[in-house]
């Protein structure tokens, strides 16, 4: 697909999704809404996000320790610079802008250092299915005026993701201590395919593995680990206390339902989540919660706003502190491309 054509197709999308998350809003009512959020609420909410990007600066530096020791000021400019990029373009540019503000600051391996970025992705994946399936296994998410069907299968995901979790743990630890796992799972794979096709899963083969290489450290994993978990609560408590601002009754048990739906629609490559962020978020409340879709459309709004525009802006303030471009970024990412291809 064309660059042109790209750019379209992410367009629509986004559009796409906004009309669907404002279909059932009155946008009268819904400035009126937004305003009347709690302010204590959202003070908290914005407090989280701060305590967010400096959680994932010191758990980077911990992925970071099996190639060398990184000061945290660097790890937590160059964590502000990438995840700022991916608030304001598509397609997540930041996760390559990290690697290379750290490449040109340490002088790190560019693709060793991008790995640990992959491994992160990885961690975030797992931690929020053993979150969401621990609370809504053992702790009352607040939806029993759903439909005891839905209920049941919302109670049986919870158990299978959980679960999931816990066997990806396992597996990463598995093959982070046996580098030679990987061929041993995509090896038969690869056979049974076609050249093309054979190569592409050798590729992913070789990228998951560099992604693992770096993290053969027990000691590592399991502190990285134990951040992601902090981590994660923390965005917890800041999705409840945007709920909270708008008098919503979501539990914090809840929040771990409402954070399941928000990892699929921040995957939707549009420049900071737009559409994907709202329209699960929405849905998560409006859905499982019954909330009025004005005050549901209000809290996904702000809580958007809180958690994208303060790290654009300092994105590229310190952008500018390194002289870097987004035509640079563009060439970075061009060369992580070809390289990866």
């Amino acid at each position: 697909m064309t660059h042109h054509l790209r750019t379209v197709a992410i367009v629509v999308l986004a559009v796409g999704l906004l009309v669907f998350f404002l279909l059932g809003v009155n946008l009268e009512e819904l400035w009126g809404e937004m305003r009347g959020g709690h302010t204590g609420f959202l003070l908290l909410a914005s407090l989280m996000q701060a305590l967010l990007y400096l959680l994932r600066a010191l758990r980077w530096r911990l992925l970071l320790r099996p190639i060398g020791r990184v000061r945290y000021g660097i790890a937590l400019r160059a964590t502000l610079i990438g995840f700022g990029l991916s608030a304001m373009l598509p397609a997540r540019p930041g996760e390559v802008a990290r690697a290379y503000v750290l490449a040109r600051r340490v002088g790190f391996s560019a693709t060793a250092t991008f790995a640990t970025i992959i491994f992160e992705r990885l961690l975030d994946l797992i931690t929020v299915l053993l979150l969401f399936g621990a609370f809504l296994t053992f702790f009352d998410p607040g939806v029993e005026h759903l439909n005891a069907r839905v209920l049941t299968a919302l109670k049986v995901g919870a158990t299978v993701s959980g679960a999931a979790s816990l066997f990806a743990l396992w597996a990463a630890f598995t093959i982070a201590g046996r580098p030679g796992a990987l061929n041993w799972i995509f090896g038969p794979i690869s056979r049974l395919l076609p050249r093309r096709a054979a190569e592409i899963v050798d590729g992913l083969a070789a990228k998951v593995a560099s992604g693992f290489s770096v993290v053969r450290q027990p000691g590592v994993l399991v502190g990285a680990l134990a951040v992601s978990i902090i981590l994660w609560l923390t965005i917890a408590v800041g999705a409840w206390a945007a709920v909270s601002a708008y008098r919503l009754a979501v539990p914090f048990t809840g929040t771990f339902l409402l954070l399941a739906l928000l990892l699929v629609g921040v995957a939707v490559p549009t420049p900071g989540a737009v559409g994907g962020f709202h329209a699960a978020f929405y849905l998560g409340l409006t859905a499982f919660y019954g909330a009025p879709p004005d005050s549901a459309a209000a809290a996904a709004i702000v809580f958007h706003a809180i958690s994208f525009i303060p790290v654009a802006l300092a994105g590229l303030i310190l952008m500018a502190q390194e002289g870097m471009t987004f035509a640079s970024i563009r060439h970075a990412a061009a060369g992580k491309n070809a390289e990866g291809s």
